[in-house]
């Protein structure tokens, strides 16, 4: 029986797509993909094919209906296992099974509520710092607030003294892992003396001097703090076996790099884009005024802040830190009218999807209105998704999604950050969806509500 494979463009004789791909801005090249060839897209990387899929449905088939023919493709695990070793993120069957239910008990709704306190506490404790009038590079201020909240939370650990130095080393990493996907060839042996193997090294040197300590300083207490790092220290299989110093090591990595990396970069185009939306921000500002007043938000406080998740909402929509994800299935799997061979990745994209006009109204207008009661419940299935799905679904979504609002609150309560004059803004999709060259902002203190409505008002009538 003879595949039939779906369409896709020609390309070069001997790059395929890749020469386009690279000189192209890639998230509207990835779009112009769907809107040529349709839903499931095949295409070549030099000699290796691909597919892109991007209706909801297959998406559905991919990652929920038929997940255990799906595994991570060998290339995010070459790549990924350089600096997080075999964690959450990369591993796969038993094994990653295991490990799963190993951590997620750190997560669970009650664990994750008695979290909400310290988020708030640490917000406030950045704003003592900030002033009417600065100019802050507002991405490195997402980082190291959210980077702090995940050390304290799931590590009862303080990390402040090292936010800049591991901000700089999760930049690297990005960079350096962006530049092999964007490789034909597999990454090259770490003991190869590169300038890419040696920034890379450094860079992981870094975080692991940070998660060694955390680690270091638990086991030599000895104590249960009931935390993620003690789950992982204490846990036991079901034959009684503990996990090795390496699998503690993966999973607190991967867990402290992925539970503050998606959030700081969801709050970063949350702030630009309210920056750019006077009626929303104006919105907002209404409802902290009539929930909240002047006391800052708690967790009891959220059911009611319901314009602030809307904010969220929308702008993972328009900007989802998770914008691509992959799959490589195990066998040849029938997903709609095709048949995707076994052993050739499958790309996901969420930044595409969540711009479709078919499931999304004015797909590009930022509008959080469209989240309003019963929306999310009318789209397909997967046409919104933000933390991925099916067992793989983002373990800390939830942890995430309480984190958001409750710092959107608290910081809007107390400024309104205005884009720097003139700075162009623009995404830059490595690992996670960044803004290229990160996001300078003024910020503007908010005496009430009330003053920062006429703020808003004035700005738009000029």
């Amino acid at each position: 029986m003879t595949t039939q494979h779906p369409p896709g463009p020609r390309g070069n004789l001997f790059l395929g797509i890749m020469r386009e791909y690279n000189r192209s801005n890639r998230l509207e090249y990835l779009t112009t993909l769907k809107d040529t060839y349709g839903d499931t897209v095949r295409a070549r990387f030099g000699p290796f094919y691909v597919y892109m899929v991007y209706h909801p449905d297959d998406v559905h088939e991919i990652l929920v209906r038929q997940a255990a023919k799906f595994y991570k493709p060998r290339q995010t695990k070459l790549i990924f296992n350089r600096f997080l070793g075999n964690g959450l993120i990369v591993s796969d069957g038993d094994f990653w099974r295991r490990q799963r239910k190993l951590a997620q008990p750190a997560f669970h709704a009650r664990r994750i509520e008695s979290y909400a306190q310290t988020m708030v506490d640490y917000t406030l404790r950045m704003l003592d710092s900030w002033r009417d009038g600065q100019t802050r590079d507002i991405d490195q201020e997402m980082m190291m607030l959210t980077m702090s909240i995940v050390a304290k939370t799931l590590f009862d650990a303080d990390v402040s003294g090292d936010a800049e130095e591991i901000g700089r080393a999760m930049t690297v990493i990005q960079q350096v892992a962006n530049e092999q996907f964007n490789s034909l060839l597999p990454p090259l042996p770490e003991w190869l003396p590169t300038r890419q193997n040696r920034r890379e090294q450094q860079a992981v040197k870094t975080l692991d001097t940070v998660i060694g300590r955390i680690i270091g300083q638990r086991r030599a207490s000895g104590e249960d703090k009931g935390d993620l790092l003690s789950m992982l220290l204490l846990a036991q299989g079901e034959q009684g076996e503990r996990m090795t110093d390496q699998q503690v090591r993966d999973e607190a990595m991967t867990l402290f790099l992925a539970g503050h990396e998606t959030t700081s970069n969801a709050l970063t185009w949350t702030w630009y884009l309210l920056s750019q939306h006077p009626e929303a921000e104006a919105k907002l500002h209404d409802e902290l005024a009539i929930v909240l007043g002047e006391r800052a938000p708690t967790l009891h406080d959220l059911g009611q802040l319901k314009y602030t998740e809307m904010v969220i909402k929308e702008s993972m929509r328009l900007y989802p830190p998770a914008w691509g994800l992959s799959r490589e299935p195990v066998e040849d799997v029938q997903i709609g009218s095709y048949t995707l061979e076994k052993g050739k990745p499958v790309f996901i994209m969420p930044y595409v999807q969540h711009r479709d006009g078919r499931w999304f109204d004015e797909p590009e207008r930022f509008l959080p209105e469209r989240w309003a009661e019963g929306y999310e419940e009318r789209l397909p299935k997967y046409a919104y998704m933000p933390f991925g799905g099916g067992p793989r679904v983002c373990i800390g979504n939830s942890f995430a999604m309480m984190e958001a609002r409750l710092l959107l609150a608290t910081i809007a309560q107390h400024y309104r950050l205005a884009l720097k004059p003139g700075y162009p803004v623009e995404p830059e999709p490595l690992i996670t969806l960044r803004v290229k060259g990160g996001l300078p902002m003024m910020l503007h203190a908010r005496e009430t509500a009330k003053a920062a409505r006429r703020e808003i008002e004035k700005a738009a009538s000029a």
